[in-house]
């Protein structure tokens, strides 16, 4: 003999329709909070990708914010500004470049009698401040100033002094001493004729350099002139 059945709820039954709705909306709920589960990852990876950005631009606007290097070339002409610049320069040298077996070995003795010598430790010198000290300074900054910037400057100055020395700029006999003395610009007499051409006709092939018989360049050799 079986026992008494209990059947299910009767959907005819006036609480029957609710329930149904009810597990309905528990339905929709259950997949709409599924949906937003990666929400928070979504969240935090968004946040990341900002803050990246945020650093990327300070960095942009630090490098912006960095001085730029004065010239040694174009410097004031006060004996002041001239004392501090390399009275700035020396003390650079002495406790940075000179710690590098061929930065020592590059820089001559003389090095104060050349110009281009003075310039080229001047730029190195601030940007060694600037990728050690500056707003802007990093890692990278630096790693590019010893993997770049310092070898390439010891290169041009072992090019450009060679084996000077401070003899070579004393005036004795037999001697060409250097000088600070710039060469003349070459081809500077045909600054008028290159005016002439750039301004009014630089889409056309330029006109051909004048003879020695006519400097003034008005009307060059022959098959030559404007085109």
């Amino acid at each position: 003999m079986t026992g008494p059945t209990h059947p299910g709820p009767d959907p005819a039954a006036p609480e029957g329709p609710a329930v149904a709705g009810l597990a309905r909306e528990v339905e929709v709920l259950r997949r709409q909070v599924a949906e937003l589960e990666p929400l928070p990852g979504q969240v935090g990876e968004l946040g990341r990708l900002v803050g990246q950005l945020s650093e990327t631009l300070a960095a942009v606007t630090a490098r912006r914010r960095v001085p730029a290097a004065p010239s040694w070339l174009m410097a004031p002409t006060d004996p002041a500004d001239i004392e501090r610049l390399l009275g700035e320069v020396c003390g650079w040298v002495e406790v940075v470049f000179l710690r590098y077996p061929d930065g020592a070995t590059a820089l001559p003795q003389c090095w104060l009698w050349h110009p281009d010598v003075v310039e080229e430790l001047l730029w190195l010198m601030h940007a060694w401040c600037a990728a050690y000290q500056g707003p802007a300074a990093s890692v990278g900054a630096a790693g590019d100033w010893h993997d770049r910037q310092r070898p390439g400057v010891v290169a041009r100055l072992r090019r450009s002094v060679g084996s000077c020395s401070v003899e070579a700029h004393q005036t004795r006999p037999g001697w060409s001493a250097p000088t600070g003395t710039p060469p003349p610009v070459p081809g500077v007499e045909h600054v008028e004729l290159i005016t002439r051409w750039w301004a009014t006709d630089r889409d056309h092939t330029p006109p051909e350099p004048p003879t020695a018989a006519e400097p003034d360049g008005s009307t060059g050799p022959a098959g030559g002139g404007w085109r």
